[in-house]
């Protein structure tokens, strides 16, 4: 909707699409639950594979919208603390709705609490160490553009790694993006992988 929005109103594409909003829907945040609670990749994927279609779907929207034009859409971003409930009060139905007892959730959030966030385990930090996120994020991108493709529409898909600190940060994501796309080709459309420099206004 947002997309549309945009383009009517003479947008010439999209400059930054935050994934992390798309899964506090309620329909999608339980499997996000699901994945960061889960103790192993089998575990792990399953949950993933679950949010794959939404994902999907929802990249096949926004490309439909922007036909033709840059779609920059960057990676999961946050740290994983922020899909999870933060008091005791809270916690109490996220667990009954996980089928996990309260002392296991608080257990998980305390682990995943960090004093720095910025600084933390996050951004392509997240991807490196559970590569398998950015994975289905990837997979449901270039899924999406294909289908749209074969609608007649013409998809610019421009990733982004969110956080890169050092530059085999981005390598070591690149490199798995583009195994990725060869599995998944060929890829009739353009797409690039980058990331977002920020400068201190010092530098400008």
């Amino acid at each position: 909707h947002d997309a549309e929005v945009a383009r009517r109103f003479g947008a010439e594409g999209i400059g930054l699409c935050r994934t992390e909003h798309m899964f506090f829907d309620d329909e999608r945040i339980l499997h996000v639950r699901q994945m960061i609670l889960a103790q192993d990749t089998e575990s792990r994927a399953k949950a993933l594979e679950k949010l794959l279609p939404f994902q999907r779907e929802d990249f096949k929207g926004i490309f439909r919208a922007m036909n033709g034009l840059p779609v920059t859409v960057r990676l999961l971003d946050p740290p994983l603390h922020e899909f999870l409930p933060q008091t005791e009060e809270k916690m109490a139905p996220v667990a009954a709705e996980l089928g996990v007892d309260l002392p296991t959730l608080k257990a998980a959030v305390d682990a995943l609490h960090e004093f720095n966030p910025m600084l933390g385990h996050r951004g392509c930090r997240l991807g490196i160490t559970l590569p398998e996120i950015y994975d289905m994020q990837v997979r449901a991108l270039f899924e999406a553009a294909k289908s749209v493709r074969l609608e007649g529409i013409t998809p610019i898909v421009e990733i982004e790694v969110p956080l890169v600190g050092h530059v085999n940060e981005l390598k070591s994501i690149k490199t798995r993006i583009e195994a990725l796309a060869e599995e998944l080709g060929p890829l009739d459309f353009d797409w690039k992988v980058g990331t977002m420099i920020e400068l201190p206004r010092a530098c400008v």
